[in-house]
Formats: C-alpha cells, structure tokens, sequence
C-alpha cells in the first residue's frame, strides 16, 4: 500500500472455489449423472421388466431432443457439443439441454432488459451529419454503426477525446484522480470486485463523496458473491450512503443465469467522464499479489460527447428493477471536447439474437488492408471466426495474436491451443506472454482503427456474457494502442509449428478432451 492511500475495508478476504462447483453448471452436471447412475441402479435392480420400456422411451427422447436441437438457432459449434454430450449421457444431456433452453431463473430479467432496450432506442439520437461525414462512409464505421444499433442505442460521436492505458496500474491513477473530482454522481458496474489496496481505495473515495450529497450506485455480478464477497455486502456499502445492486445472484443447481453474466466494466463521472476496458476493481489488475505473473491489462478513458452512451449501458441495467426508470442522467447535454475521429461505445447483450462484439470484430478483420493486432486472455473460438482470422491472413493481411504466457485457467490456455496449428497454417502470427498473464481485450488496425473494452474471444463474452467496449476510428490514441502492442510484443515468444510439435504432452491432450464441450467453456 502506497502512503497516500486510503483503504476502506468492509470484510475479509476469502475463496470459495467449492461453491463454484456447488452452484455452477459443474455441480448441475455431476447431479445429472448421478441421477442417470441412479436411474440406472434403480431400472436394473428393481425394475428390471421394465427395463426394455425404459430404454424405449429414452431413445424416443433422446431423438426428440436431437431434432429440436438441429431446427433451433444455436450455433453450429455448440448443436455439435451438446449432441455428444446427449450420446454419451442420454438422461443428463438432454435434461441439461432443456434446463438450459428454458432459462429458468431469468425469464423474466430477459423480458424486462428487452423493454428497457426498446424504451430506451431513440434516448440518444444520431447525429446525421456525422454519419454522413466522408471519413465515416470511405471507412464503412457508419455502416458498423448502422448494425450496431439494431441492438440498442449506441450513436457514433465526434468530439469525444480517449485516452489509452496499457496497465491496470495506470488506469488506477487516472480513476483516483477523476473519482475525487465527482460532484453529482458516480456510477460503476463490474464484474469483480475483491476486498484489497485498489477496491480500498476507490471505496473509502466513494464514501467520502456519498457523505458529501453525490449520488454513488454501485453494480457488481452475482458471482462475487460466491467466491469474493460477503452475501449481505450491499447492506455494509449502503451504510456508507453508497447504493448497491448485485446483478444475477447465483442459485445452486437451478439458476441458469451462470450463462449470463455481466462482464462488463463501466465508470461513469457526472456524464462527462467514462472509463471501460479489462481492469476489474481487485488488486491482481494493478500487479499487486497476481498469481500469475505480470498481470498486462488495459482501459480507456472518455471525455466528451460519447460519455452518455456509457450511462445509458449502466442505467439500462440499474433499471431492471425499477417500476418507474429514470434516464435522466443520460439526458444531459455533455460538453465537446477538441478531439479528432470517431467514437462509438457499443454493449453486447446475450438475451437477443445479435453477436454484435463477435461482428464488429470480423468487420475490423474484413476490412483491413495492412494489419490487425489482437491482444487477448482466451483463443476459444467458433467456426465463423476462425475462419475471418484465417482468410485476412491468407490475402495477406499482418493478424497477430498476444496470449497468455502463464494462464489463469488451464482448461482454457488447453483449448486455445488447439487452435494454433490452424491459425498459424494461414498465417496469422501466435504470440505469448512470457512475464505472465494477458488479460487485455484489444484490437487495432491499419492505424486508423481500434477497440477495447471487455469482449474477449471466446463463447463466454461472445455468446454469453453482457459486455460493452469502445470502437475508435481515427482517435489520437490509436498509435499509442499500437505501440503498446508492440512493446509488449517485444515480451513474447512466437508460437511455431516447431514449438507445438514440442507443447506439453498434458496440454495437448487436455485441449483434444476439452474441444468436445468448448462452447460451454
């Protein structure tokens, strides 16, 4: 802890692995088995005449299943997992599969997000002229932004300055810096909070600021709960005058909202400052005490016209409870600011039908003409877009990956694996992380363009997850995301045919099990 720092703390620090188990799809699935165990026990040893009634009535299911599962709108990748996961265990598999498509436990979260999307589509209207700008049309970021919101409100902006930070540590500052600044509200929403130095510190500004009369909510995913904070801990923040709201709270074994995740990071100051990025509020993000080496992350920072987008994302959520929603906070006019290009926040929700961080991704790589540089934790990724990073490579585009030297989940540093050979025989470049763990979710290109935010690549955030980032065009922090990239760049080993023919026999074979069930990695 630094001199200056003020840390607040409500609880101790503790880990609850167990209870990931006990409440995610794991412990669901060990219970179905034991049930098609005990199923079978039971058939077998008391009813063994019925046995053949049974067996028959098992395979018309299974079929059923089988059919209803090849005529739905899943993506092809995950119709082929769940089909061997119901051929080898019939009773859990299909009982799994119509858990999961009947989504109890968020039913009606979903009717209620839907609305508040639509109620809210025209909140913050495009500026046409923008749209119509040359640089917008030549670049094709007005037609992105055309597609983008016909899943929500998410306008294109000039006038927005951005600025890049290529560690957690420098966002920290920044953040305290702005925090203190607050004088009508302070809106935060993240996936993971944990008691410590950083958490600490943002907590004891936070209450400092709700003494002083400034509106401070506070939101944060129902998976803390189980593995990092205390189950009562919005009444300790609430005692402080701070308002808070857990999203999703796990349910054991019934709740299918571990599927739905809010992953998003959102900071949102008076409506004139955002932030967003990769940086949860847990001291790993600013390299103090990461279990996996140097922890690389990044955020941005708005300032200008795009901020209120930001809010809208944060409000749209705040609001699922609410009878009467408020918007107000987005309504207010934001001060310009002198900056050049383009800027156009953009949320991914997973109760619609609409992959939009997975498409604006592919519109970066089908569009680029000399290179496209990604920066993420996870390779797990679905046919559609191994295949756009394969054929930017093949005519010729420069794609480069950075990965994780040291992994936090080794299940999934297994899976990314068994992507390389495929990837690197078409050409696009695999690095790793050798000082530790990447856990920034970047894309630039051709100088001109970028992203970052909290999309990574893999069926988690891409099908999953509720997520939200920034799409750049023509920022003046483009060249600072590609020297960053770079200079990390220079940190990392190049994957080649030579070092995956001599990867770890254990990795290798993790990685061929682990690719039946990637989709529900």
């Amino acid at each position: 802890m630094k001199d200056d720092e003020k840390i607040l703390r409500l609880c101790k620090r503790r880990k609850k692995g167990i209870l990931r188990i006990v409440f995610g799809r794991t412990g669901l699935i060990l219970l179905l088995v034991a049930v098609q165990i005990v199923l079978l026990f039971g058939v077998f040893g008391w009813f063994e005449e019925y046995f053949g009634w049974f067996s028959a009535a098992q395979t018309v299911f299974s079929v059923a299943m089988i059919l209803y599962l090849f005529n739905c709108g899943m993506d092809n990748s995950a119709k082929l997992t769940w089909l061997i996961l119901m051929m080898l265990f019939p009773v859990p598999g299909t009982v799994l599969l119509i858990f999961t498509k009947a989504d109890i436990g968020h039913k009606a979260v979903k009717d209620r997000v839907e609305r508040l999307i639509d109620e809210t589509r025209e909140t913050l209207p495009q500026n046409e002229s923008v749209m119509n700008e040359r640089e917008a049309k030549e670049s094709c970021t007005d037609a992105l932004c055309r597609y983008i919101n016909r899943s929500g409100c998410f306008p294109m902006y000039k006038n927005t300055s951005v600025t890049y930070f290529p560690l957690g540590e420098n966002k920290y500052a920044a953040l305290l810096e702005e925090l203190k600044k607050a004088e009508r509200y302070i809106f935060l929403e993240y996936f993971i909070i944990d008691e410590g130095d950083m958490w600490g510190n943002v907590l004891y500004i936070l209450a400092e600021k709700a003494k002083q009369g400034v509106d401070v909510r506070l939101m944060y995913d129902g998976m803390c709960e189980i593995a990092l904070l205390p189950h009562d801990y919005p009444k300790r923040l609430e005692r402080l005058g701070i308002k808070c709201r857990v999203f999703a709270p796990i349910a054991p074994f019934l709740s299918t909202h571990y599927n739905y995740r809010d992953h998003r990071k959102i900071l949102v100051i008076d409506g004139k400052t955002a932030f967003t990025g990769g940086v949860n509020l847990a001291d790993e993000y600013i390299n103090r005490g990461s279990r996996f080496g140097h922890w690389k992350d990044t955020a941005v920072m708005l300032k200008g016209e795009a901020v209120p987008s930001f809010t809208l994302m944060f409000l749209q959520m705040w609001n699922i409870p609410e009878k009467t929603p408020d918007w107000s906070e987005c309504l207010e006019k934001t001060e310009p600011v002198d900056a050049v290009g383009y800027v156009m926040p953009f949320g991914d929700c997973p109760l619609d039908d609409e992959k939009v961080g997975e498409c604006v991704y592919m519109d970066i790589l089908a569009r680029a003409s000399s290179y496209v540089h990604i920066m993420t934790p996870y390779l797990i990724l679905d046919g559609e877009l191994e295949a756009a990073l394969k054929f930017a490579a093949e005519r010729g585009v420069d794609v480069r990956l950075i990965l994780p030297g040291i992994p936090d989940k080794k299940a999934a540093y297994a899976l990314a694996k068994t992507h390389y050979r495929s990837l690197i025989s078409s050409g696009v470049k695999i690095y790793e992380y050798t000082p530790g763990f990447v856990h920034a979710k970047v894309f630039v290109s051709d100088d001109v363009k970028a992203v970052v935010g909290t999309v990574n690549l893999d069926y988690r955030s891409l099908y999953h997850h509720f997520e939200c980032a920034a799409y750049m065009y023509g920022s003046d922090c483009i060249p600072d995301i590609e020297r960053d990239f770079r200079e990390t760049l220079a940190k990392c080993r190049e994957v080649t045919p030579e070092t995956i023919k001599h990867e770890k026999i254990g990795y290798k074979v993790a990685g061929a099990i682990m690719k039946l069930v990637a989709p529900l990695m």
